[in-house]
């Protein structure tokens, strides 16, 4: 096999070895949301609501962030730039955004699905808040997007446990694949 031959073939490997990839970290996504998600609906609003030494004052407000930024970047893919936070227009409660943000996440899952091997290496353009145009491939926006929550879901847990809630539960992938199991 010339080297060209054997590039291709690893390209092609590589290609749907992503698509696999992609999609157990957007169930993993989803999976670790929800598990959030259905804890914070039980807790009191005086803890989702109290002002912590983080990235966001609240709990609230980073989950409100990590429900804004996956959709934000869900509307990115199907092509369509946002000017303001999803959230910011949201008048419903904590548990109806917590529930609506669960849902959101499936959406990535789908993105995932439907895509084709191909599509993945594809450019999507896009603007951010303030007007500016980028250009990143489809694998790349997923992969910041399923980071960028992990990240923040983190946060949440160390907040979490500053306001005194330590029952907690893991998210981590490896517990996720265990499950899976």
């Amino acid at each position: 096999m010339d080297k060209r031959n054997h590039e291709g073939l690893l390209e092609i490997i590589l290609i749907y070895k992503m698509k696999t990839i992609l999609i157990n970290y957007t169930n993993y996504n989803y999976w670790a949301n929800k598990k959030i998600c259905d804890l914070l609906i039980t807790l009191d609003n005086s803890i989702l609501e109290k002002e912590l030494l983080s990235s966001f004052r609240t709990i609230k407000d980073t989950l409100y962030h990590i429900w804004d930024a996956e959709n934000i970047w869900c509307k990115r893919i199907n092509g369509e730039s946002l000017a303001t936070w999803p959230s910011a227009e949201f008048k419903g409660t904590f548990n109806e955004a917590a529930n609506l943000f669960s849902e959101q996440s499936k959406t990535l899952i789908e993105i995932a699905n439907k895509s084709s091997d191909v599509s993945f290496s594809e450019d999507i353009t896009y603007k951010n808040q303030a007007g500016k145009e980028f250009t990143n491939k489809l694998h790349e926006i997923l992969m910041h997007c399923l980071n960028h929550s992990t990240f923040h879901r983190g946060q949440i847990v160390t907040m979490l446990r500053t306001a005194g809630v330590t029952d907690l539960f893991s998210t981590d992938l490896i517990t996720f694949y265990r499950e899976q199991k």
